[in-house]
């Protein structure tokens, strides 16, 4: 007897889900939300400066490891540069450093990026915040971002401003 109730619960529910939950996203102004080219080719000059301007402004480095190809790297650096995003961009030094893919062979580039701050790329985006001596605060938490574009808006900013 509960068994049909739960089918029928099911299938409501169902119902109720976008038609595609798979479909992509959008970010308002944003041509396409999975590419972009925030990401520096040579990034250890911006981390350096990113790093000296943490000494003279008191704020942490967000440090974005990805690269514009990938579509959550992208996704998350697209919404960084939104309106609603402002307070983030005030609150850090942020600098998008380009890694390419290197948990996919051959797709690596500047790996000395991540054996600075003595990560092992394991997916695309990593996100380190960093002090102004560029030690990483949230070692556990960095390499989780690397389903960023799956993420809502409101749980990534809550994040960064947590």
């Amino acid at each position: 007897m509960n068994r049909p109730i739960t089918l029928a619960f099911t299938a409501a529910l169902l119902a109720l889900s976008p038609a595609n939950a798979s479909e992509p996203r959008t970010i308002p102004g944003v041509a396409d939300a999975y590419k972009s080219d925030a990401f520096d080719p040579n990034p250890m000059a911006a981390i350096d400066t990113a790093l000296a301007k943490a000494k003279q402004s008191g704020k942490p480095v967000l440090l974005v490891m990805g690269t514009g190809g990938c579509h959550d790297s992208a996704w998350l650096a697209n919404l960084i540069a939104t309106e609603r995003f402002a307070p983030v961009r005030g609150r850090y030094e942020i600098v998008y450093a380009d890694i390419g893919m290197p948990h996919i062979r051959g797709s690596s580039r500047n790996p000395e990026v991540a054996k600075r701050f003595g990560f092992r790329i394991k997916g695309t985006p990593t996100v380190a915040i960093l002090d102004a001596n560029g030690t990483v605060l949230n070692r556990k938490a960095a390499p989780k971002w690397r389903n960023a574009a799956s993420r809502s808006d409101d749980e990534i900013y809550n994040e960064l401003m947590g």
